[in-house]
């Protein structure tokens, strides 16, 4: 599944391609998403110039003004641009088509898990909708820092990697760089948060920083269908630190990596450098 930097990655190609064009026509060939896409996107959206491509944790935010629509990755989608004058036959996974002024925006989902839901301006703020009003914080954002995790995690009997993952302490950190950004803390995956310091805390909270930021610079990580909206893959999974590589050399202190499970999850440690 596509995490906060695959997301990202997409939100700034969208912004290259798309932000402040007009819509021509919208077309759904697939409703049958995570949830049902509106047929109401055929008649909202032509005529209206998308304003801003923004991000929620793992949502897209595609602003037009009168209203967002949110789309969500799901296990498998992904956006692929077609310029103009370019003739491509949709295919048997590509469910939506956004025509623009100056090409094609089209969404591709094989396992159909993703989610695209159109929020009308007159039902309220987007970000107090029930998909996003309980989310995390942004962990690039100023607002998240080390103390934020220490005051959210008090009472928070389950394992630290299990909290990453919730969502509503921080949101985006999936499993890929929750792995990586406790090995960088020093953190053992199985920690209970309530026992973790505000100095344990204050360097994880850099690492979580530190680990998306490297991970968006190399345009994410290509484990099974993710791609940019240009077409390009990823290629974080190949310097990672521990994820996936179960049975390795750590490649800080060259004890080997061990895996288990944690929620149904591959979690991936060094038994000496976490602790």
């Amino acid at each position: 599944m596509p995490e906060l930097p695959e997301v990202e990655i997409v939100r700034r190609g969208l912004s290259r391609r798309v932000l402040g064009r007009t819509v021509r026509a919208a077309q759904v060939r697939e409703p049958r998403l995570r949830w049902p896409v509106s047929d109401a996107l055929a008649r909202v959206l032509p005529g209206s110039s998308l304003r801003a491509v923004e991000r929620r944790g793992k949502y897209l935010l595609l602003d037009f003004g009168h209203g967002t629509l949110l789309v969500h990755l799901g296990m498998s989608g992904n956006f692929r641009f077609l310029a103009e004058g370019r003739r491509e036959a949709p295919g048997p996974h590509d469910h939506v088509d956004l025509e623009f002024e100056h090409g094609t925006l089209r969404y591709r989902d094989p396992r159909r898990f993703g989610a695209m839901i159109w929020h009308d301006a007159a039902d309220g703020p987007v970000l107090a909708h029930p998909l996003l009003a309980s989310l995390g914080a942004e962990p690039l954002s100023e607002a998240f820092d080390g103390a934020l995790l220490h005051r959210a995690t008090r009472t928070r009997s389950g394992a630290i990697k299990s909290v990453l993952l919730a969502g509503d302490v921080v949101v985006g950190v999936g499993n890929i760089y929750a792995s990586e950004s406790l090995f960088r803390a020093g953190i053992r995956p199985t920690t209970p948060a309530r026992r973790i310091a505000l100095r344990r805390y204050e360097r994880l909270a850099d690492a979580i920083r530190g680990t998306l930021a490297e991970a968006i610079e190399r345009g994410g990580s290509t484990l099974r269908d993710f791609v940019s909206s240009d077409g390009a893959a990823g290629c974080y999974q190949t310097v990672s630190l521990v994820y996936g590589r179960a049975g390795e050399p750590c490649r800080v202190c060259g004890e080997t990596v061990r895996a288990m499970r944690q929620q149904q999850r591959s979690t991936y440690y060094c038994p000496r450098c976490q602790h």
